[in-house]
């Protein structure tokens, strides 16, 4: 959707996106540390406190990943087949993606410019893509990770959970029984090794996607976006692709010379 002001300023995230995103990140920070907490034993809160904030925290993460998230994927795209190829383009790991990828990876050792994962339709008015292709492998990473941390949390949080009479907590043990004793372990200690394995891989992960992909004062705009204002100018040069309404991609200024 492009601005009435400016023709060249198109939004790029809804409302919705940007609450999701947010909520998301607060949430994720908050269980890391109050996770570590609980496990190391830092002494910069209670344990109780910890807990609370920690369990706090899940249910706003859940709710983003499960639910809002969810929503505003299946909300692009008009028709059936429009979402379906809305979601393929922007969240699958795709040929495309993967000639951008061979091309940072080129840039990485001088070889060529660093590609433009930011790509927009003028002719459609909407993002054929707009993320980096390590973040399309991240995203399906990171869907997974949260399904199985909360699945493992489930027994850390009450050992005999149950959902509508179905004892959940009991089948989760069960199942970490199939597992546990290839490790040496019991089910309980086993679930414990590998909530704590998936808290670490979210902190790799943060790292990588705010530490590496991000942090480059060119891609702060997209911080901007993502927090506060939901637009982005196309007219900036950095990553930044355009698709014209003859066709033909048009390349800014800095990347046609």
């Amino acid at each position: 959707m492009r601005s009435n002001n400016n023709p060249l300023v198109v939004e790029r995230y809804t409302i919705t996106d940007r609450i999701a995103h947010t909520v998301h990140a607060i949430a994720m920070i908050v269980l890391i540390i109050t996770g570590l907490k609980i496990y190391a034993g830092w002494d910069f809160m209670s344990f109780h406190s910890a807990r609370a904030l920690h369990m706090i925290a899940v249910p706003f993460l859940l709710a983003m990943n499960w639910i809002l998230i969810p929503y505003n994927v299946l909300s692009g795209g008009h028709g059936f087949m429009g979402k379906i190829s809305h979601f393929t383009d922007h969240y699958i790991f795709g040929p495309k993606d993967a000639a951008r990828l061979g091309g940072i990876i080129k840039n990485f050792f001088r070889k060529g410019r660093y590609p433009a994962f930011t790509i927009y339709d003028e002719r459609k008015g909407h993002y054929v893509t707009k993320l980096h292709p390590v973040m399309k492998f991240l995203i399906v990473l990171e869907g997974t990770a949260i399904f199985l941390i909360a699945v493992s949390g489930i027994v850390l949080y009450k050992l005999d959970w149950s959902l509508f009479g179905l004892p959940i907590a009991s089948w989760i043990l069960s199942a970490g029984n199939l597992i546990a004793p290839a490790f040496g372990m019991s089910s309980l200690q086993f679930l414990r090794a590998f909530h704590l394995l998936m808290t670490y891989w979210f902190v790799f992960e943060l790292v990588v996607h705010v530490g590496i992909l991000e942090f480059d004062p060119r891609v702060w705009k997209y911080y901007k976006a993502i927090f506060w204002t939901g637009k982005e100018d196309l007219s900036d040069p950095h990553y930044v692709e355009v698709i014209n309404k003859a066709n033909q991609k048009f390349l800014t200024k800095e990347r046609r010379q």
